[in-house]
């Protein structure tokens, strides 16, 4: 990998910051050592980014715009085990959810390829002879700031709707998992975008973070994160009424009936559970339980458990790789901790397995009441716990009994009732007999402290835009002080 990782108004550079250990956290060895950004050196790109938006022709191009994008994908599809390998060394992920990253990452690149293409501006006669047009143009400079979880896939949610609106980038990954979007940039830098249109600064919070959000030529800011890092960010835009799109925290409850196919609803619940080790802005971290199968439920959920294959994240028939850091492991199990202080039951799980590696198995908790925080506060790991309900106002309340409302899972039979249920959560997205599967087209995002905005489908596009109403008169007629309108 080049020795040189910020990349600036199409150049290369060694960063001016911080130098960092990207770490495995597979085995804890040092994958490479990384120069971050400066401060300054995220100003400069900033800087780049407002000179390729006013004066390049990438916001009014959107024939470059649709070949860029689709070029791109057509990249990242040729390179797709590469980046798959390099995403798994990074995140400790298993080799085969990096694969479905990938393949994800390149259909949402073609989808809004598509959809630029395919749009037309919205057009309206008048009564009085005029003529209205509804347009949508870019933004400005767009700030996007990724977690470390799904390192490529976040990060090209929110880039290729960005730039296929039109607007500017100054892309910030996750200090903890760059190594994907530096390679992404490779391809990037290959294809000769205008100078400045994209632009990747390395870096923690601060400086790079905070100089991101808080500078004035930045005009909007795309993050997706902790609840109480997207609060400060909404707090810094609201100063220059800067805009805004948050994805944040969950504690996302799956609903099971008495009615559901058990056998099939535990292999869910795990996959909802444990995807990715639990480091899932919508993991189903709370199972409520109709009661008569109550006991059943955890009988075949601590049957399947046990066989759940932990360990190296290469190996293709890995379920659970390792988590990302030892700071975030010790996290985890300082919860668990605090579940038995609580005095929850944790029925399993919740222990180191190898001496090398930040593998931890799934933590499973029963006996907890609404109010512990187990059950209230996002853990994001591989901790769950378990609750019953009588009937279906008791599982409503106790679903939607939270700050968070990101995502929800049901499994019943009943799909009439399974729908009427989901009208009644509040959740942004919500499978009925299914769960984690996001869909390019459909929009993705939160209620209550969950975010602000959606991203993907038209919403995600409409995220990075602003709307111009455009009104034409043919003569320019007067028509006296008090126009009739329509």
């Amino acid at each position: 990998m080049a020795q040189d990782h910020v990349y600036i108004n199409g150049k290369w550079y060694k960063g001016e910051g911080e130098k960092r250990a990207v770490i495995n956290p597979s085995n804890e060895e040092v994958i490479i050592e990384i120069n971050e950004a400066s401060q300054q050196q995220t100003v400069e790109a900033i800087q780049a980014a407002r000179h390729a938006f006013q004066y390049t022709d990438w916001p009014s191009n959107p024939a470059r715009r649709i070949a860029v994008l689709r070029q791109l994908a057509d990249l990242l599809e040729q390179n797709a085990e590469t980046f798959a390998a390099i995403e798994t060394l990074n995140t400790g992920k298993p080799i085969r959810e990096s694969r479905l990253d990938v393949s994800d990452s390149i259909q949402c690149l073609r989808y809004y390829a598509d959809f630029v293409e395919q749009r037309t501006i919205e057009e309206k006669k008048r009564t009085d002879g005029t003529t209205s047009k509804v347009i949508e143009e870019p933004i400005g400079v767009c700030a996007l700031i990724v977690p470390w979880n799904f390192p490529l896939l976040l990060g090209i949610w929110k880039l290729a709707p960005a730039l296929a609106a039109g607007n500017t980038v100054v892309f910030k990954p996750s200090e903890l998992t760059p190594l994907s979007f530096i390679e992404l940039t490779k391809l990037i830098d290959s294809i000769g975008l205008p100078p400045g249109v994209f632009n990747l600064v390395l870096g923690s919070g601060s400086p790079v973070g905070e100089t991101l959000v808080t500078h004035p030529d930045v005009e909007k800011i795309s993050f997706t994160g902790g609840t109480k890092t997207g609060r400060w960010i909404y707090e810094q835009c609201a100063r220059g009424l800067k805009r805004v799109s948050l994805e944040l925290g969950g504690k996302s409850p799956l609903l099971i009936f008495d009615d559901a196919d058990l056998t099939s609803t535990v292999e869910w619940a795990l996959f909802a559970s444990f995807f990715n080790q639990g480091e899932v802005c919508v993991a189903a971290s709370r199972i409520l339980v109709q009661r008569r199968v109550y006991n059943s439920f955890i009988d075949q959920l601590t049957q399947r458990l046990a066989s759940l294959r932990i360990g190296d994240p290469f190996a293709e028939n890995t379920e659970m790789g390792p988590l990302i850091s030892s700071s975030h492991l010790k996290k985890v199990e300082t919860y668990i901790q605090i579940g038995l202080q609580e005095g929850a039951v944790l029925l399993q799980g919740g222990e180191r397995i190898k001496e090398r590696g930040y593998y931890l198995t799934p933590a499973v908790f029963t006996h907890v009441r609404q109010d512990m925080r187990i059950v209230q506060e996002e853990i994001f790991g591989p901790v769950i716990t378990l609750q019953t309900f009588e009937h279906d106002n008791e599982a409503i309340g106790l679903a939607n009994d939270t700050i968070y409302g990101l995502a929800a899972g049901i499994f019943s039979r009943d799909l009439e009732r399974a729908e009427r249920i989901a009208g009644k959560l509040r959740a942004g997205t919500i499978w009925i007999n299914s769960y984690h599967t996001p869909y390019v087209d459909a929009p993705w995002g939160g209620m209550k402290q969950s975010g602000i905005g959606r991203e993907l489908g038209p919403q995600g596009f409409a995220a990075f835009t602003e709307t111009k109403h455009v009104n034409i008169s043919q003569h320019g007629k007067s028509l006296g002080w008090y126009p009739s309108r329509s």
